[in-house]
């Protein structure tokens, strides 16, 4: 695309924030040990495997001459971008995370950072999730971020304690039905 049909200001980095996951002003962002090790590990990844490859075929595809029709040149720069963005983005992310191991709370019953809840709504339907950090959760794993609606009603409650969930349809009433942590020295977050 022209640069004429950008932002005025618009650059990269405006991307890193748009994709980014928003903290809460003033928040923390917390992650457990095996979500900051898969973060580092992609970013080191990029870093010392990905980047110099594709650095070697833009150079290659560069020395062959004309760039303007050269499509090893054209996507290689485009893919540099990319991951030049993507190591700016986890960079941010690692420097700002609070790791927080979740195995601390092995045996309570009261919900914490890490936990993973079975709960049951109005209807009697049982569904399960594990709280994590914002850049580690997965919906369809069943993993919700700590600053989610259902994380924010849960955090705090008790196995029996009936809290309040803030819905699109209204005020749902949600039990908690059980709180597991992972032991000590177990995989968080697998």
């Amino acid at each position: 695309m022209s640069k004429a049909f950008t932002r005025e200001g618009a650059t990269d980095t405006d991307d890193d924030e748009e994709a980014a996951a928003p903290l809460l002003p003033g928040g923390r962002n917390y992650i457990t040990p095996a979500g900051y090790a898969r973060l580092r590990a992609e970013l080191l990844y990029l870093m010392d495997d990905e980047r110099p490859k594709v650095v070697d075929v833009v150079h290659w595809a560069a020395s062959n001459g004309d760039r303007s029709e050269n499509g090893d040149y054209l996507y290689g720069k485009k893919r540099l971008r990319e991951i030049d963005r993507r190591i700016r983005f986890l960079t941010k992310r690692l420097e700002i995370a609070e790791v927080t191991d979740p195995s601390v709370h092995h045996g309570r019953t009261q919900v914490f950072f890490g936990a993973t809840v079975t709960y049951a709504d109005a209807a009697g339907q049982e569904r399960t999730v594990t709280i994590l950090g914002i850049d580690e959760a997965d919906s369809a794993r069943g993993q919700v971020s700590w600053i989610s609606p259902i994380a924010r009603a849960l955090l705090k409650a008790q196995e029996g304690d009936v809290v309040k969930l803030a819905t699109p349809a209204g005020v749902q009433e949600i039990e908690v039905l059980e709180v597991r942590y992972p032991a000590p020295g177990e995989a968080s977050a697998a």
